[in-house]
């Protein structure tokens, strides 16, 4: 980049021009602009008088949107990071993010009643958080499809609203440390975020005294949502509560035909509930949480469509992480932990086989696939590959832990950092690989692969700005400086679920 960027420009901080985009606009979470950006917006002026109003000639073209008034293209104001901000600001600024081409337009919703920051929040969740949660963007986006429905329930809209406000105030905090940074506008994310969060937990404790409100799934999403919320305040204390609060109401519901948008929701719901509590069991006490059926009861394995995936980790291998932590179960239930077991060490084994026996790429080449939606397929192989390298070290510990025995898992930890390394510069796939992140650094013993490993969950903080992440590294540090004398390796499959709190670490 010759020039400095127009965004650092615009907080009157010097650009170092490194790349595009810049790195002080990657590490603060701002859309790097080269110069001051376009945006459509209604009328013919951001503020004012004539915010909203337009002439009947004018020498700009126009766009009518029907029952919404004329789009007219300006320049925009850019980021307002140097004063304080008003609601007007917030709705027009466009710093942190363009509007997705496959997003929904905001004005093309009904949208009553809603005042400019809430606006400015739906437009935020829609640009960014339903891209954050999702491995690829698309136009099928389950979140996304959340929004029609949010217009329809306030306390869903409420929960929207509150994950990109604890979003947005999240990119004002760096990596080292937890305190929310001086700037105006993380403050009033900040509080944005917790009016509305207050405003979802009031609705969704209203909503459960009512049988029929707990069946409606505008409830279940409410409370499915609240999971990711919890990511991005700290990643502990209520994510679990919520979860089995979403699969109880996914049992309740009664077996209809609801249409295939509904329908395409509640499956998406039921895939990411599968997943969530599959990689969430693994650091967390034995039987925190209750094994969910999916919607068809049998609790049979889901089919995998990246696009409608908050992780993409293959259900092949969480069939066999699940299989590993009920293991695991087992074994801290019984009085004594060192007594041999031989048909049980024989099916962990049998498991542990066929994981390392899965072929990631055969199962990237064969994923449903739309021509409209072209994708990398020896990223997702790497992807998968990392998920394969994680689940192989979670099932040798378990069966060390059956056979008394201690395996080294360097050659596997050092390939694994090698796959991780390998998705630092995709945006996209990079930020699904907490939890084999996770489980890399537990059992890494080389310096050289701990400070790696911190390095690449600053860099899954840049591009997340999911709050447990900053979690996951104060407890791998934490960990690392423990007194090891008499700890047995494999003993973390225990430990790691007695910190004192439930983390979800994906």
């Amino acid at each position: 980049m010759s020039e400095p960027c127009y965004t650092c420009r615009r907080r009157r901080i010097q650009c170092d021009r490194s790349k595009e985009p810049c790195l002080k606009c990657e590490k603060a979470g701002l859309e790097c602009f080269r110069e001051r950006p376009l945006r459509w917006v209604r009328g013919v002026a951001i503020r004012g008088s004539m915010r909203g109003k337009s002439f009947k000639e004018t020498a700009r073209p126009q766009v009518e949107n029907p029952g919404q008034g004329s789009m007219q293209l300006i320049v925009d104001a850019g980021p307002n990071l140097n004063h304080d901000i008003d609601c007007d600001a917030l709705y027009n600024a466009s710093a942190y993010g363009r509007p997705n081409s496959m997003g929904l337009t905001m004005s093309a919703l009904s949208t009553p009643n809603l005042d400019p920051t809430s606006m400015y929040y739906l437009d935020y969740y829609n640009d960014r958080i339903c891209k954050v949660f999702i491995v690829y963007d698309s136009e099928k986006n389950p979140f996304r499809s959340l929004i029609s429905l949010a217009m329809g329930d306030s306390v869903l809209l409420q929960t929207i609203l509150a994950l990109a406000a604890r979003h947005r105030a999240n990119t004002g905090r760096s990596f080292s440390e937890h305190h929310a940074s001086a700037l105006p506008e993380s403050a009033d994310a900040h509080q944005a975020a917790l009016r509305f969060k207050h405003r979802s937990i009031q609705g969704l404790a209203n909503a459960l005294s009512d049988p029929k409100a707990c069946q409606r799934d505008t409830t279940v999403a409410t409370t499915f949502l609240l999971v990711f919320l919890d990511l991005l305040e700290s990643g502990c204390d209520r994510w679990n509560y919520h979860l089995d609060g979403a699969k109880t109401m996914m049992a309740m519901m009664k077996p209809d035909d609801p249409g295939s948008t509904i329908q395409g929701i509640r499956q998406f719901l039921a895939t990411q509930i599968h997943l969530i509590e599959t990689l969430g069991t693994t650091f967390v006490r034995p039987k925190l949480l209750s094994r969910f059926l999916s919607l068809n009861g049998s609790g049979a394995r889901l089919r995998d469509i990246v696009e409608q995936s908050f992780l993409g980790c293959p259900g092949y291998l969480l069939s066999a992480i699940q299989f590993f932590s009920s293991q695991r179960d087992i074994l801290a239930e019984e009085n004594d932990i060192t007594r041999p077991s031989p048909d049980q060490s024989q099916e962990v084994g049998s498991v542990l086989e066929s994981v390392r026996n899965f072929d990631s790429y055969l199962w990237a080449t064969e994923l449903p696939q739309e021509p409209s939606a072209p994708r990398d397929i020896d990223g997702l192989c790497t992807l998968s590959r990392a998920y394969q390298l994680g689940a192989c070290i979670y099932g040798q510990c378990v069966l060390d832990v059956i056979n008394k025995t201690t395996t080294s898992q360097h050659t596997t930890v050092a390939e694994l950092i090698s796959v991780i390394g390998a998705l630092r510069d995709d945006t996209a796939l990079f930020k699904c690989i907490l939890w084999p992140m996770f489980i890399a650094g537990l059992v890494c013993q080389e310096q050289a692969h701990r400070d790696y490993l911190i390095a690449s969950l600053e860099r899954f903080w840049n591009y997340t700005s999911c709050l447990n992440v900053l979690n996951a590294a104060q407890i791998l540090q934490a960990y690392w400086t423990q007194d090891t004398t008499g700890r047995k390796p494999s003993q973390w499959i225990f430990t790691v679920g007695r910190l004192g709190r439930d983390w979800l670490l994906i």
